[in-house]
């Protein structure tokens, strides 16, 4: 009796799923990815301690060459003229998030009467939380230290 073969089988690696994987990966990458609102480079200055920043706060960047950069914290940051367009900013973002924190990010060779200025605004907005950032190591505080 002669036995017929019933059907060759492919050789290869099935790819139906391919399309769903990859779809997948792409969602997953979407809802993790975490762009850097504020692009300025500065040198920051050192200092002997630093506290964790809340996510999405405010940034205001100073480089070396007085360049002022706002953002609120969802957006990329933008440059503005002078302290006083950093007020009517401030003033904005105070009105609709009070608590909202601001983080000053200057170069530490830019002249202090810009820092002072930008300082001087965020007071006059009434900010409540002001961080100054530093170049060292990060330390879990408990009351969230602003400084």
């Amino acid at each position: 009796m002669k036995l017929k073969a019933r059907g060759t089988q492919n050789e290869g690696i099935p790819t139906a799923s391919m399309a769903d994987i990859a779809f997948l990966l792409i969602i997953f990458f979407m809802v993790t990815i975490n762009f850097e609102v504020d692009k300025a480079t500065v040198a920051l200055p050192k200092s002997g301690l630093r506290f964790e920043i809340p996510k999405k706060s405010a940034y205001i960047s100073v480089t070396s060459n007085g360049v002022i950069r706002v953002s609120s914290g969802e957006e990329i940051s933008v440059p503005v003229p002078g302290p006083e367009n950093v007020l009517s900013f401030a003033v904005d973002v105070v009105a609709n998030n009070p608590g909202k924190a601001f983080v000053l990010k200057a170069d530490k060779d830019v002249p202090y009467r810009y820092v002072d200025g930008v300082i001087d605004a965020l007071k006059q907005a009434r900010a409540e939380v002001i961080y100054l950032l530093s170049e060292q190591e990060t330390v879990d505080g408990e009351d969230g230290g602003s400084g």
